[in-house]
């Protein structure tokens, strides 16, 4: 039995030189040793996995990096965007604005003997039958209550009823407490302008104490009679409907308003003129 374990041990020494030298031939002919083919017959498939992971975070840099590219083209267009949206409100309003020079051109403060100062509206306030706005000038601007507001194309606007420094708050014709003395500029009729107070006439303006045999033609002009406040002919709206008051003695008439109330931006303040 011990002979036959020696013998054992013998061919396993044997068996395993013989592959030690196998190994180290193939070694030299393949410039390898067998434990750096074992080693990298073991590393090959976690450099695949390693190779893979790095195209994958390859790919996700680019995506990123493209995606802040993007994101920073983006941020530079709407720049952009609102750059030229500013540009074309500003060309509208710098339009709106040569309109109401050229406008403003036929009122002439000297020859009509007026004392006028202009100002834009800043603010509205209009609930129920009232209807006011305030103006970014005011007493230090010469403006006091109870001056007239106007157009540039002589139209009514309405009365100063507060002021400040450099604000003034304007009642328009369309509220119901302004009353206005006024007259049919074809036929001379005279009467009394206020806003329309009844339902279905917001935004018009009524003329009432016509006289009874007053003969009201659609379209015609209805202007100031002249007063302290208001000079003459200053334009208050056209007729668009009549018809007799309640007690059927006087006649009424619906007007619209000569000056657009709702657009309004730019008003002049008569600050003084001369009586007729």
């Amino acid at each position: 039995m011990k002979h036959f374990f020696t013998t054992k041990i013998k061919v396993v020494l044997i068996a395993a030189l013989i592959i030690a030298v196998g190994l180290g031939v193939i070694g030299n002919l393949m410039g390898k040793t067998a434990v750096d083919s074992l080693v990298q017959s073991m590393l090959t498939p976690l450099r695949a996995g390693v190779s893979a992971l790095t195209d994958q975070a390859e790919k996700y840099y680019n995506y990123m990096f493209r995606y802040e590219a993007l994101e920073a083209e983006n941020a530079a267009l709407r720049q952009q965007i609102a750059q030229m949206e500013e540009d074309n409100r500003n060309a509208d309003a710098q339009a709106r604005e040569n309109d109401r020079l050229r406008d403003l051109l036929k009122l002439d403060p000297i020859s009509e003997g007026y004392a006028l100062v202009d100002a834009y509206i800043i603010g509205w306030d209009s609930v129920d039958w009232s209807s006011s706005f305030t103006i970014n000038r005011g007493t230090n601007a010469g403006i006091q209550v109870g001056m007239c507001a106007i157009t540039e194309n002589k139209e009514v606007v309405g009365l100063v009823t507060e002021a400040g420094p450099n604000y003034a708050v304007i009642k328009t014709i369309l509220d119901s407490s302004l009353e206005i003395s006024a007259s049919v500029a074809a036929s001379g009729y005279s009467g009394m302008v206020t806003g329309g107070y009844a339902e279905n006439q917001e935004g018009l303006l009524r003329m009432e104490y016509l006289p009874t045999n007053a003969v009201l033609r659609n379209n015609d002009q209805v202007v100031t009679a002249g007063s302290t406040v208001y000079p003459r002919n200053l334009i208050l709206g056209y007729i668009i409907d009549a018809g007799f008051d309640q007690s059927g003695v006087a006649k009424y008439a619906i007007l619209k308003p000569a000056a657009d109330i709702e657009n309004l931006e730019q008003v002049f303040i008569l600050t003084d003129f001369t009586m007729e």
